[in-house]
């Protein structure tokens, strides 16, 4: 297992972050070094932004600066994150390879000038960035401080220039064969789209009005692909001279246009960035939706936090403060849910450059500050967790997420803006974790059958594979909600005839739906049972289920819009329509019911987020965060890992590691 063998070699969880020693001088040096033991730092990233420096001339490299800050770590006791700068290329590159620079959709060539600034398609530049990861494998392959490769960060650049539509067409060329394949696939029947020659397709650049759905949704799979091929070519050129673990770090949830699944499969440690975009209790949710997705993506193995900012939440074109005690929470909502350790970007705040209000690990105010001393807590007591390191989390829940699924929610033309997948899963998602239910992310192709509850939120696009796999799954006993809208479409962006969704779900469903009909802006309806519906409902008959709740006004009047089926040994329902907040809550409350699922530990009160890790020898650790303002007594007295005393209560705010009996 990758993270043991990160552990191992750490002597615990991880601790640390970008470190970026090359914005300072000797004498800050010598403090990092005192301050990184005081705050127990044992992982620092290095080189993310440093390619000007390493390679100031095409070809010629200088590591010597860099040979002087991997010894002087290795000597503090700290280990090495060692990254391929390959996410910011130098002025000489772009000077020397202007057609590797970005085009964006309509047709704009970006400037250097921030990171980012390359086309992942150029020749010019994938030739570079194997060359620079190449040669520091060769160089640093098997430093004494070496733990773990970083290759790129935050791959993020889509590029729409002619590099990219000649890579899209070779990709088009393995997906589809042949052009009359591609036309159908993508219906060029319609809008005099039919193409006759290979040259004449296009990344779905900007144009008059609605891009082709088909053409657009192949190039995000296409991007996805080449990120893909990009990645594994540095993580090649490593593994040439060094056989330390290689990861990249995804953004999550929708940041980065990748198929985060594959990715899962290929790194050999998923680690993730993550910054919530609200503060207070909408961050700890935030907190849990990303390191649940995390934990899934590996598969459920332990996975690491290379990103988080240290006190700062983004907000609506604000940088917010962390109230006091969120780094702790923040960090442990990351840990509870599997991570093997919490990293922040960056070690020491910026005096200048593009990211100096970034906060960090020592603020412009120094070490005497709130902030850093909440950091030197946070190491104390990531450094007291060390027995957690390789235990995993168990869920009996899962929410369904489908990259596919979120790029076909992206095309123009649909039937209503509102159909947002991202914030549609993060809703699901925020109901399970308001009821304490520990859930995994899953996708609809893969095995279904340890979870009690599988929600299906959003799968506009499902593939034939899909609809099977959810027909089975409640066949076998499952329980499973299917939301609006969903199983529209197939792989190839086309409407399912016959009624929605897919036939061997609909099945399964025991209902046809006959016609989407979205609301007008701000209109609300009440349906029989009493319950708030918004932004859309459907003209739908049940085939064999039963309806528990029906439209009580216009032509829908007496059409249900909530049912239940009955199929083999388990149970499939349909909600048609956006129920209001409290009422959608309720529903997932029954369902959870009918799915044998309850919370992690009950008992609790609202607002203390409870969840288990487990080893892989029996031993278990209950790790709780108290949300409230009130102290809240726990179920029975325990062993805290973060005090090593014996804790009967949760403090308002507070934290608790216990172990289990």
């Amino acid at each position: 297992m990758t993270s043991r063998r990160l552990t191992e070699r750490l002597g615990g969880l991880a601790f640390g972050g970008d470190y970026n020693p090359e914005q300072w001088g000797p004498e800050v040096w010598k403090q990092d070094e005192e301050l990184m033991r005081l705050a127990r730092v044992n992982l620092a990233t290095v080189g993310v932004f440093s390619w000007a420096l390493l390679e100031p001339e095409e070809g010629r490299y200088d590591f010597a600066w860099l040979d002087g800050h991997l010894d002087r770590l290795h000597a503090a006791g700290v280990a090495v994150d060692l990254a391929t700068p390959t996410a910011a290329p130098p002025p000489w590159f772009t000077l020397a390879h202007p057609d590797a620079l970005p085009v964006t959709p309509g047709g704009t060539r970006l400037v250097h000038g921030s990171r980012d600034t390359y086309c992942l398609a150029a020749p010019a530049y994938r030739r570079a960035a194997r060359r620079i990861a190449g040669a520091l494998a060769e160089r640093y392959g098997d430093h004494p401080a070496l733990a773990l490769w970083h290759v790129h960060n935050e791959y993020v650049t889509l590029c729409y220039c002619d590099h990219a539509a000649a890579a899209f067409r070779v990709w088009l060329r393995r997906r589809h064969g042949t052009l009359d394949a591609l036309n159908e696939a993508w219906g060029t029947a319609f809008w005099s789209q039919h193409y006759t020659a290979w040259e004449q397709v296009l990344p779905p650049r900007a144009t008059q009005w609605h891009r082709n759905p088909g053409q657009a949704v192949d190039f995000r799979r296409f991007w996805s692909d080449e990120t893909l091929t990009a990645y594994r070519e540095q993580r090649d050129a490593i593994r040439a001279h060094s056989d330390r673990p290689v990861t990249t770090n995804l953004m999550l949830p929708g940041y980065q246009n990748l198929d985060l699944w594959a990715f899962g499969r290929e790194v050999d440690l998923v680690t993730v960035n993550h910054y919530p975009t609200a503060p207070g209790l909408d961050a700890a949710a935030d907190t849990a939706f990303a390191a649940d997705r995390a934990r899934s993506l590996a598969g459920g193995a332990p996975w690491l936090l290379m990103e988080q900012g240290t006190n700062t939440v983004y907000a609506k074109g604000r940088v917010l403060a962390k109230e006091p005690g969120d780094i702790l929470r923040h960090s442990l909502g990351h840990i509870a849910r599997g991570s093997e350790g919490a990293l922040f970007f960056q070690w020491r705040q910026s005096r200048a450059g593009a990211e100096q209000w970034h906060s960090a690990m020592v603020p412009h105010a120094g070490p005497d500050s709130r902030t850093f001393r909440e950091v030197t807590a946070l190491g104390a007591a990531t450094a007291r967790l060390a027995e957690l390191a390789g235990s995993t989390v168990r869920a009996r829940a899962a929410v369904l997420h489908d990259s596919d699924a979120w790029w076909a929610t992206d095309v123009d033309g649909l039937p209503s803006s509102e159909l947002d997948y991202h914030d549609t899963l993060r809703r699901a998602h925020r109901v399970l974790w308001d009821a304490g239910v520990t859930a995994d992310f899953a996708h609809p192709e893969q095995d279904l059958g340890r979870y009690g509850l599988v929600v299906a939120p959003a799968l506009l696009l499902l593939s034939d594979a899909g609809a099977a796999n959810l027909r089975r799954y409640v066949r076998g006993g499952g329980t499973l909600l299917v939301q609006h809208a969903s199983g529209a479409v197939d792989e190839r962006m086309h409407s399912r005839l016959g009624g929605y969704p897919a036939e061997p779900l609909r099945e399964a469903l025991g209902i046809r739906v006959e016609e989407y009909r979205p609301l007008r802006e701000g209109e609300r309806l009440v349906l029989s049972d009493g319950s708030l519906a918004t932004a859309w409902s459907e003209s739908l008959r049940t085939e064999g289920a039963e309806t528990l709740a029906a439209y009580t006004t216009g032509m829908l009047t007496a059409c249900p819009a909530l049912t239940r089926h009955q199929f083999g040994a388990g149970q499939a329902w349909y909600l048609s329509t956006r129920l209001a907040d409290t009422d959608y809550a309720a529903l997932l409350a029954r369902l959870l019911a009918a799915g044998g699922v309850g919370p992690e530990l009950p008992g609790l009160p609202a607002g203390v987020e409870a969840v288990t890790r487990h080893a892989p020898d029996g031993r278990r650790w209950h790790l709780l965060i108290n949300h409230g303002a009130r102290a809240v007594p726990l179920p029975e007295p325990a062993h805290d890992l973060l005090t090593g005393a014996r804790a009967g209560e949760l403090t308002p705010g507070g934290c608790a590691v216990l172990r289990a009996h």
